[in-house]
């Protein structure tokens, strides 16, 4: 026998007398149960079930980008870029008096790589028509161009609303914070009225009070709004009403302000139209005109004796083209002229992509 032989025979005689140990096998892990997103479609599309609860929830937002065209919008520049992307989490959920709503919205704006801010653009609860927290008013609210300019200056409040909804009708009354609100009070000397480039020897922190009332009816849908701010005094009523007409939607406004305030500010009393003309499935013309009585000039600040810029004209031009689904582009260019100041035309391009 040749030593190759010996070897193999050698080398099988010890595996078969070695014994096999269980330590040495190797066992594979069980997996651990994976619970799959189940879709919740009790609250519309978009929402899914939070794994282990009964809470629905939905994530949408949007990224905008907009170039901003004007005098100085820039700072030394007549045109500025600016970024924004914004994030929406709504969860709801069933109780014994109907469905309990939370909403956190999260904005972060970038004018460049250093002048970033993120702020909470929403945060509020929602149940059995009654809502506490950070929403925006009814006075947000305005017809769908750029040119109209019905709504207060700051809209979002920290606030507590009930409001009652029926099919087509609801009606509302909230008490809002107006602590970064209209203040209208006395000011340092040497300053330019109807701008904040002045410093308040005082501000607001008070309280006002709002309803709002609309619906629809057909083709024609309508809002009453109104709000009175302890603070300054004063309050402000307004009416909004838009129809489909021909290719088109008409939408006219009228506002009245017995003084400036946190609900209006802008002047004394106003009225805008305006005509969205739908040209193609993708396009929308959006022509608009307003008259301002006693012009304000729209400033958070006013001195007690300013007595306003005169009457004013603006006039603009909003196009709207969506490019594709859930992405669309934005032109608006608008003209002021106050009769007592100067004309001003601003305008911005914008592109924002939706989820």
């Amino acid at each position: 026998m040749n030593i190759r032989m010996v070897l193999l025979a050698s080398a099988a005689a010890f595996a078969a007398s070695t014994p096999v140990l269980a330590a040495d096998a190797i066992v594979a892990a069980e997996p651990e149960p994976v619970e799959y997103v189940r879709v919740c479609d009790a609250y519309g599309t978009g929402y899914f079930y939070i794994p282990g609860t009964e809470t629905c929830l939905k994530i949408e937002g949007y990224i905008r980008f907009q170039v901003n065209v004007g005098e100085d919008v820039g700072g030394d520049s007549d045109w500025d870029a600016v970024t924004r992307g914004q994030v929406q989490f709504t969860a709801k959920s069933d109780t014994e008096y109907g469905p309990l709503t939370g909403v956190i919205v999260m904005q972060f704006n970038a004018d460049n790589a250093t002048d970033q801010d993120a702020i909470l653009d929403s945060a509020y609860l929602d149940v059995a028509g009654f809502r506490a927290g950070l929403f925006y008013s009814w006075w947000d609210d305005g017809l769908s161009g750029e040119t109209d300019d019905i709504g207060s200056v700051v809209t979002l409040h920290n606030s507590i609303r009930y409001q009652y909804e029926s099919g087509t009708f609801y009606a509302g009354l909230s008490v809002d914070e107006l602590e970064d609100g209209v203040y209208q009070g006395t000011f340092t000397p040497g300053v330019i009225p109807g701008t904040t480039d002045f410093t308040a020897d005082d501000g607001p922190n008070n309280v006002g009070v709002a309803f709002g009332v609309g619906g629809t009816a057909g083709a024609f849908s309508y809002q009453v709004t109104g709000g009175w701010d302890f603070d300054n005094e004063d309050g402000a009523i307004r009416a909004m009403g838009t129809v489909d007409i021909g290719p088109g939607t008409l939408g006219l406004a009228g506002v009245y302000s017995s003084g400036p305030n946190s609900y209006y500010s802008s002047a004394e009393w106003a009225i805008a139209a305006e005509y969205a003309i739908k040209a193609t499935d993708k396009l929308k013309i959006t022509p608009g005109v307003q008259y301002y009585g006693n012009y304000f000039g729209g400033g958070t600040e006013v001195p007690e004796d300013f007595d306003g810029l005169g009457d004013a004209w603006k006039a603009g031009l909003t196009v709207d083209y969506q490019i594709v689904d859930n992405f669309y582009a934005k032109a608006s260019v608008q003209w002021l002229d106050p009769e007592d100041g100067d004309d001003t035309t601003t305008g911005y391009f914008r592109l924002q992509r939706s989820f």
